[in-house]
């Protein structure tokens, strides 16, 4: 664990409250449509599961090595499924997350978070893909489909 980072994952994972405040801050900011797409209960759900994000983090800026926040987001896309939270929507958040840390790290020891969100983006696009991703459909299109 100090193959990358070890100082900055410390300083990380104590602002952890606030980085994953403003995470939550920059989606609402660039989609308002999230607001509307998450209740409160939901909002406090996404906000309580980016702490263990920015965890997962520190542990990937610690070694330098993005597996701690790929094996994560391979092992919660069926909890988001299950709470029917769009996969572009973890794709925002993860994004957000990345600007948001910048805040804390420095600009030299950014490269691990950079790596590992980037991997955790990718699982999030291979599970987009899947039927049931929880995308929002054009309900237009849906009834065309169905014949009616």
């Amino acid at each position: 664990m100090t193959a990358g980072f070890p100082d900055a994952a410390v300083r990380l994972q104590s602002a952890s409250d606030r980085v994953g405040a403003r995470t939550l801050e920059i989606v609402t900011a660039e989609d308002p449509r999230f607001s509307e797409h998450h209740d409160e209960i939901a909002r406090r759900r996404l906000l309580r599961d980016t702490e263990v994000f920015i965890e997962r983090l520190c542990r990937s800026l610690a070694s330098a090595d993005p597996e701690f926040v790929r094996a994560w987001a391979e092992q919660v896309v069926p909890v988001y499924r299950r709470r029917q939270v769009p996969m572009d929507d973890l794709i925002r958040i993860s994004e957000a997350l990345r600007l948001a840390a910048k805040s804390v790290v420095a600009p030299g020891e950014r490269a691990p978070i950079d790596e590992a969100i980037d991997a955790a983006v990718k699982v999030f696009h291979r599970h987009r893909r899947i039927a049931g991703g929880g995308r929002r459909r054009n309900r237009l299109l849906q009834l065309l489909y169905k014949g009616a």
